[in-house]
C-alpha cells in the first residue's frame, strides 16, 4: 500500500480540521476511543484533556495509547500512532500553555480567541505523543500511474489473488479527484 512520505505526513498532520481519535485503555483493560483536537508541532502531537476527561485518568494509569488521525475522502489518507502520552502539565497549570491551546483551537475554530477566553475557566492539562519515539504507519490509495495493487500490504492478499494489471473502476474516479 502507498505510504505517505514524510513530508506528505507532515502536511497532513499540519492540516486544518483535522480529527484524532485517541485510544486509551481504563485500569480494567477496556478500551475507550475519544475524537479530539490537536496540533502538530516540533515533531509531537499536543492535546488537551479536560480535567474530568475519563482518557486523561486513562493516560494517568496507563501512558499507552493509539492514535488514528484520516480523511474519509479520496485519497484517503491516515496516520496510525503507537506511542505514549505524556502529561506535560498537569491541571491547573494551564497559564504556561495558553498560547498552544490557543493554536490547537485555531485549527478548528474561526473565533478561536473567543473560544478559548470563554472556558478559560475550565481547567485542562496539556500532553503530547512524541512522535519519533512511536510506532507510526500511514496509507492512501495510489494515484496518479502508481499501480493499484499497492492498495493493500501483501501480507493481506491470498496466495491465488489474481491482482489485476489495469486501472479500472473506482481507480478512474481517484485519479479525476486528485
Amino acid at each position: 500500500m502507498p505510504k505517505l512520505s514524510d513530508k506528505e505526513t507532515r502536511d497532513f498532520l499540519e492540516e486544518k480540521n483535522m480529527i484524532c481519535r485517541i485510544g486509551t485503555v481504563d485500569v480494567n483493560g477496556a478500551p475507550l476511543v475519544t475524537p479530539i483536537w490537536f496540533v502538530f508541532e516540533d515533531e509531537k502531537l499536543w492535546f488537551t484533556p479536560r480535567q474530568h476527561s475519563e482518557w486523561l485518568e486513562h493516560i494517568r494509569a496507563n501512558t499507552k495509547v493509539g492514535l488514528s488521525i484520516d480523511e474519509t475522502d479520496l485519497p484517503c489518507r491516515k496516520v496510525v500512532i503507537r506511542g505514549n502520552a505524556a502529561i506535560e502539565f498537569e491541571v491547573g497549570h494551564d497559564d504556561k500553555w495558553r498560547e498552544l491551546y490557543r493554536r490547537i483551537c485555531r485549527r478548528y475554530v474561526d473565533n478561536s480567541d473567543d473560544y478559548v477566553d470563554g472556558t478559560i475557566d475550565q481547567p485542562r492539562a496539556l500532553c503530547s505523543v512524541n512522535i519519533p519515539d512511536s510506532e507510526v504507519r500511514t496509507w492512501r490509495f495510489p494515484v496518479g500511474d502508481e499501480h493499484y495493487s499497492g492498495i493493500w500490504a501483501k501480507k493481506y492478499w491470498t496466495q491465488d489473488a489474481k491482482i489485476r494489471s489495469t486501472r479500472q473502476g473506482l481507480f478512474e474516479k481517484i485519479d479525476k479527484k486528485i
